[in-house]
């Protein structure tokens, strides 16, 4: 019975290994860090930028794993939603980017000028979407 349960914790432990290292790995050859470092201008904060990317993977492990809670209120609550829509922002624009996306949209809708506000527009309509859909009651409903 031990030895079925210990197995069973090794496996999941062995599986959760691999599905988060593909993730860190794919997060890491798509360049989102090194480009926010390049644009904010803190290259000098690597050691930082390492320490809390591992940080938030561990603990939004632990998180899944173990009911946990945290009482941080409703500030502190639209500050890590903030935090989290940054970040699959960036995912999102960077993966659009490491695929030629935003340039081939460009040359099929023969836009030569204002790609940026077709970026924005793109962002925007993603902001108000995802604020609709969380705000409004009862607005995604599950049959």
């Amino acid at each position: 019975m031990f030895w079925g349960y210990f197995l069973s914790a090794l496996v999941g432990f062995s599986g959760g290994v691999v599905i988060s290292g593909g993730v860190f790995a794919f997060i890491a050859i798509i360049g989102i860090i090194p480009r926010l470092m390049d644009k904010t201008k803190t290259t000098n904060f690597v050691l930082l930028y390492e320490t809390v990317i591992i940080t938030g993977g561990i603990l939004g492990t632990i998180t899944m794993v173990w009911d946990l809670s945290f009482p941080i209120g409703k500030i502190g609550l639209a500050v890590i939603g903030f935090s989290f829509g940054i970040f699959v922002g960036c995912l999102a624009v960077s993966l659009a980017e490491i695929l030629d996306v935003i340039p081939i949209v460009a040359r099929r809708l023969y836009i030569k000028k204002g790609i940026q506000f077709l970026i924005l527009s793109v962002a925007i309509g993603k902001m108000i979407g995802s604020l609709i859909y969380w705000i409004i009651p009862g607005f995604a409903q599950y049959k």
